[in-house]
């Protein structure tokens, strides 16, 4: 069973058919037999009644007057006749079982008893041609003016139609498995070009390497309805597939672009402020060039002001690589995105309470799609939050996985924002483009977000399993 179930549907089903021509060809085939068995029957119980009505009525006189050689000169020319082609042996004995005459006198001496030769025989209606024995023995009183006058044993060779009923069933036999291999092979071809479709649509839908290919137009049947619809419907659906993935794509690089806009503004200021500082150190070293105190002052001061300017850059374009999907998750990043985050809470007044417990080499997730993730939240967060408000992040890792939790003091998300952070429902014309990106990721990721608000405190907590699979987000 287990090796059927693995067969394929195309073969499966020829098989079945061919098992089902085999099951009707051995009923038909006992059928067929049973009807020739019961015509060599009849035949051979009909020959059988008629020799010994005949004998019956042609020795009957003999056997009373005990006329040897009458008996022997009729059971002889009987013998020749075309019905006595078939009995090879006939015996007559009187009505003491003492053998008269017989065909085969050197077999059946006269004056034996004819009881031996009699056991086992049978009447002419009970004679049936069977398959072990060709010679049949017939055994029949033999009756002249009502009255038994003597016994008529016979032997009937049965050898013809035995051979016959043998050839029948060869014939049966070879013509059935003919016919079941020939059904079997046309029930193949037919259905492997039935399900050339279904073949197709299940090849490329366990092809994992990309995404899916559309069937090509030359292989989808023409007039059979239920396949070409299942076939458009499945080209229909890599198409929606393909136009699904390039609008995530543009959707992720939008979202990228907002993220940056978001930033910009907060960006200009914390590069503008050291910029300042840094023009008064350069008016200083040309105002005071003979004071070497006041240059080395400078001096430091423009390097502080430098370091700062280039932290704030490469961690502004780190963020914007794509890179990041192929390496691990490490401490670097959360410092990178609070670099990121600094300004914005900076131009917000707001409080940022930051802790991320990650171990030094890292962690076995994905770096990018956490690092968007996070961003959008606390993004998110820092904007619910608002003048003055309260954001946080916090991030650690144990047995069970990752997990990073936002928490911000603003008035709670809207049902909207909700459904684009929580469900897959579709998206209601407005923001939160971001809410809906960080909930694929995080499955994509194998994770799962949960939003809790209490006391105030609105809670994101992102759960990561370590080499986890897809989950639908909570």
């Amino acid at each position: 069973m287990r090796l059927w179930r693995h067969l394929p549907l195309s073969l499966r089903l020829p098989l079945l058919a061919a098992a089902m021509m085999v099951l009707v060809g051995v009923v038909a085939s006992q059928q067929v037999l049973r009807a020739l068995t019961r015509v060599q029957d009849a035949r051979v119980r009909e020959l059988a009644q008629m020799h010994v009505e005949g004998l019956s009525v042609a020795l009957g006189p003999l056997v009373l007057r005990r006329d040897i050689w009458e008996i022997y000169d009729t059971l002889d020319r009987a013998s020749k006749g075309s019905e006595g082609q078939r009995m090879v042996l006939t015996v007559v004995a009187d009505e003491t079982g003492h053998v008269l005459a017989a065909t085969d006198p050197r077999k059946v001496p006269v004056d034996s008893l004819i009881s031996d030769l009699a056991r086992g025989a049978a009447a002419p209606g009970d004679l049936t041609v069977g398959s072990s024995s060709p010679i049949l023995r017939l055994g029949a009183p033999l009756v002249y003016q009502g009255r038994t006058v003597g016994t008529i044993v016979s032997e009937l060779d049965v050898s013809d139609l035995i051979a016959e009923r043998r050839h029948a069933l060869v014939i049966l036999v070879v013509g059935n498995a003919l016919a079941t291999l020939v059904l079997a092979v046309a029930g193949y071809v037919v259905l492997r070009r039935m399900l050339r479709p279904l073949s197709a649509i299940a090849t490329q839908m366990a092809d994992t390497s990309g995404r899916p290919h559309p069937i090509p137009q030359a292989e989808i049947p023409e007039g059979d309805d239920e396949l070409t619809r299942l076939a458009q419907t499945y080209n229909a659906m890599t198409a929606a597939i393909a136009a699904k993935a390039e609008a995530e794509r543009r959707l992720a690089e939008r979202e990228r672009f907002v993220a940056l806009g978001r930033l910009s503004s907060s960006l200009a200021h914390e590069i503008n402020n050291p910029l300042g500082g840094l023009l008064n150190a350069t008016d200083t070293i040309r105002s005071f060039p003979d004071r070497p105190e006041i240059v080395l002052q400078s001096a430091e001061l423009l390097d502080r002001g430098l370091r700062h300017l280039r932290d704030v850059v490469r961690v502004t374009l780190d963020h914007n690589r794509v890179d990041h999907g192929g390496r691990n998750l490490l401490p670097e990043d959360f410092e990178d995105l609070r670099a990121l985050i600094q300004p914005e809470i900076a131009r917000l007044q707001q409080r940022l309470d930051w802790s991320a417990s990650i171990p030094a080499a890292g962690v076995a997730v994905a770096a990018g799609p956490v690092r968007q993730i996070v961003l959008n939240l606390i993004l998110n967060a820092s904007a619910a939050a608002g003048q003055g408000g309260h954001v946080g992040m916090s991030a650690s890792v144990d047995s069970k996985g990752l997990d990073i939790e936002i928490t911000d003091t603003g008035p709670g998300m809207s049902p909207s924002a909700l459904d684009r952070l929580l469900t897959d429902a579709p998206l209601a014309p407005g923001g939160g483009v971001g809410l809906r990106l960080a909930r694929e990721l995080a499955m994509r990721l194998g994770g799962r977000i949960l939003h809790e608000r209490r006391e105030g405190v609105t809670r994101i907590r992102l759960h990561v399993e370590l080499g986890g699979q897809a989950a639908d987000a909570a």
